[in-house]
């Protein structure tokens, strides 16, 4: 078994790190990086910390070591995480102006289908749904609106 690692905090960091924890608009994952300091500050040990988080302890470590050597900005996660999208902004401009400009009203598929042969861009149909309706397009075949009945 290694040597503790401890973390001495200033009041002025255990502020910060309490303000940090109970923010509405930071990641979970931050807040509950923000929560290890606090606790290791205050003498828990790092197994007890992970046994409260359901943490492994070499995450509660790796979480130390973060702070020791970046700060603050390690407590965030770093850019780039996830899948990267698939398409660009350009494409969508492109099928907003086909859907706008052309007579030929298009589904799904079809639309899928021209942007993989005209941009060499792959979305499935249901992607490309989603992304469009999100937004606020509307293609396909056009329906008709219900007319009132004028009762005389």
């Amino acid at each position: 078994m290694g040597c503790r690692l401890k973390v001495f905090l200033t009041e002025e960091e255990k502020l910060t790190l309490e303000e940090l924890r109970k923010a509405k608009d930071v990641p979970q994952r931050t807040k509950d990086r923000a929560q290890v300091l606090l606790l290791n500050n205050r003498g828990l040990k790092n197994e007890q910390i992970a046994q409260g988080l359901n943490w492994a302890i070499s995450t509660v470590r790796q979480t130390l070591h973060r702070w020791e050597k970046v700060g603050l900005v390690g407590l965030w996660d770093a850019p780039g995480r996830g899948g990267k999208p698939r398409y660009s902004e350009s494409d969508l401009v492109y099928l907003e102006n086909c859907l706008a400009q052309e007579p030929q009203t298009y589904n799904s598929k079809q639309l899928a289908k021209k942007l993989a042969s005209e941009r060499q861009v792959n979305l499935s149909a249901d992607r490309l749904r989603r992304v469009l309706k999100k937004r606020g397009r509307r293609f396909g075949s056009a329906r008709k609106q219900p007319q009132e009945q004028i009762i005389s």
